[in-house]
């Protein structure tokens, strides 16, 4: 006898149409462009072979610069929450109820989309079903990697809630971004896992499990989860801050200590192997120390 599969108790209620995101990305994109309203940053590309991660360091070509700092100087007050009213150049589409789709208006990465609560909420406070109900839904969509960063000192720019979503950064036969040649040698405790060749600490967990759910079902299990690793490490408060990192197949929770290192910054990225440094000096620097180096130091190192 066959059993019913749960309901699911997040809000759907999604506004998303099957397909409508990826067209809607092509056309937003080329429309953006051309009016001025989106304004990629400039960066030259390098790798660094370190610890058995390939990572991938961008370097901001000289006239960005400027233009990088700006885009990420934090918002403050009312008055300068840059989605509140949102460019609507850079809307892209409505997801949910709650959330809708922007493209980063300075961004490094190519199909650089926001995934941002139509009300203020702060970038601190804990994810709700109803995030991990339109985050899933968008990665349905775009097979790629999504990512937060839970405060200032995890890389937030902005106070209010932002999710964020790029490509795969990596050919699909690799995985979804540099970190994955780590990741298959995990070793987990029931549904929560360590990876032996991350020096700092973190929570990981494969996501098998919401590959046959229904969406609704499968936010339910991914807040679960993500509430689990939060309470490994007392961060249920906001505090230490820390980056999510996020595909169909896995998710990963990093606890912080600090943004930067010699000015280097960091945000949810780095930890999925992809750094952007400033100029040539700091890559330089980078190359001293090794991009794993600079992980633990800006994440809490492992005993």
């Amino acid at each position: 006898m066959q059993t019913s599969k749960p309901e699911s108790r997040a809000p759907r209620g999604l506004l998303l149409e099957r397909g409508a995101l990826t067209r809607a990305l092509r056309d937003r994109t080329r429309r953006a462009l051309a009016c001025g309203a989106l304004e990629p940053i400039r960066t030259d590309q390098e790798e660094i072979d370190d610890a058995g991660v390939r990572f991938q360091v961008r370097i901001l070509a000289d006239r960005d610069r400027k233009r990088e700092a700006r885009s990420a100087q934090p918002a403050h007050g009312a008055g300068s929450n840059p989605f509140l009213p949102y460019d609507a150049a850079l809307f892209v589409a409505d997801v949910s109820p709650t959330h809708l789709c922007l493209l980063n208006k300075y961004p490094a990465l190519a199909d650089h989309l926001l995934l941002v609560t139509r009300s203020f909420e702060e970038q601190t406070a804990l994810l709700t079903p109803r995030d991990f109900d339109a985050l899933w839904a968008c990665t349905e969509e775009i097979d790629g990697f999504a990512f937060y960063n839970a405060g200032s000192l995890a890389g937030a720019s902005q106070r209010h809630r932002h999710l964020q979503l790029v490509p795969a950064l990596v050919p699909a036969a690799s995985g979804y971004a540099p970190i994955d040649a780590l990741l298959r040698d995990a070793r987990f405790d029931e549904r929560i896992g360590q990876v032996e060749g991350l020096p700092f600490l973190h929570a990981f967990a494969r996501l098998r499990a919401c590959a046959a759910q229904p969406p609704g079902v499968a936010a339910e299990i991914l807040h679960a989860l993500y509430l689990e690793m939060l309470r490994a490490f007392g961060c249920e408060r906001g505090d230490p801050p820390y980056n999510l990192l996020l595909t169909r197949e896995w998710m990963l929770l990093v606890p912080r200590s600090r943004e930067a290192w010699e000015s280097i910054s960091v945000n949810a990225l780095g930890f999925a192997g992809a750094l952007l440094v400033r100029d040539r000096a700091q890559l330089a620097r980078l190359r001293e120390l090794g991009p794993m180096q600079l992980l633990r130091r800006v994440g809490i190192a492992r005993d």
